[in-house]
């Protein structure tokens, strides 16, 4: 049964309700009735929360969205209140912090995908289609689509998958009205992203968002347009046809399921721990992405 390996204790600091733990972020709700979201350092592969972590992982994450955030902000609004620890929170908790609103979150995976791949690539390669939209034959692994196309998803619990879903289910679940704002924003933020990222020699192959509502005005929120929820591949390695050289946790999921690793993925049982050169090499492609896309070194 997949999930966390094990499960942390969630933090306890005065004035913070806590609300969920998830592969990556705990959720707490400060007196003033906004959310805290703090990125750990965990690592999530093949529906498994890891035991070993990645350090500086959380912190990537957390200021690549908040860049991010900074060039979308004319497109769509964002959930960002502040970066500020709360008080009494722990030292480790800063970089890795944000202070949001709390907001009537949309039950779905909005991902946007450019180029064919992974999930997308398996369906294809049956149907000629990505999520029910028909594709043009001869497309292959990494093979650019001829427009960006949406492709939602089922939000899926820790330990579950997320699943496809046709966009007149999304319309069934939020309603048409809702499920085309949720297309148009997410196919915006996407053009807007893939176009930063050409600039810097990162092609953007899909990404994943998630959206609120804020009365009615939609929301982005959530991370955005980090290594772990976008397929970020160097542009000058690129080459449809075969599986792409990728800023993400492609070498946890190699390794995982090499003959090294000993671990079946089949099997119920959990993966082993992480060795330092993997845990190093996956530290160092998250810095990597960060330095590329910012301009700015890690440090």
């Amino acid at each position: 049964m997949s999930g966390f390996v094990e499960k942390p204790e969630p933090i306890q600091v005065p004035g913070l309700v806590h609300l969920h733990t998830g592969k990556v972020r705990d959720l707490y709700r400060n007196e003033a009735g906004d959310l805290v979201m703090v990125a750990s350092d965990r690592m999530s592969a093949y529906d498994w929360v890891l035991q070993s972590e990645i350090p500086d992982k959380g912190r990537i994450l957390t200021q690549l969205s908040l860049w991010w955030f900074d060039r979308l902000s004319d497109l769509i609004p964002n959930h960002v209140l502040s970066t500020e620890l709360p008080p009494g929170a722990p030292a480790d908790w800063a970089g890795r912090t944000l202070v949001c609103k709390s907001l009537n979150m949309v039950p779905v995976e909005c991902v946007a995908r450019g180029y064919l791949t992974g999930s997308g690539l398996a369906e294809y390669n049956e149907s000629r289609t990505v999520c029910g939209l028909a594709l043009p034959e001869g497309l292959v692994d990494g093979s650019e689509l001829p427009a960006p196309i949406f492709t939602p998803a089922t939000k899926a619990e820790v330990g579950e998958h997320d699943e496809n879903v046709s966009y007149e289910e999304v319309a069934r679940q939020v309603g048409a009205d809702a499920a085309a704002r949720l297309r148009q924003a997410t196919l915006a933020v996407y053009s807007r992203a893939r176009d930063i990222a050409r600039d810097r020699g990162i092609i953007l192959a899909d990404t994943k968002f998630e959206f609120g509502f804020e009365g009615e005005q939609l929301v982005l929120a959530d991370e955005v347009l980090t290594p772990d929820s976008s397929r970020f591949w160097p542009a000058d390695q690129w080459q449809p046809g075969r599986a792409q050289p990728s800023y993400d946790k492609q070498y946890v999921r190699d390794w995982l399921t090499s003959a090294e690793s000993g671990w079946d993925r089949k099997s119920e049982q959990p993966p082993p721990p992480l060795p330092e050169k993997v845990i190093e090499a996956t530290r160092a492609k998250y810095a990597e992405a960060y330095e590329r896309l910012t301009g700015t070194p890690w440090s």
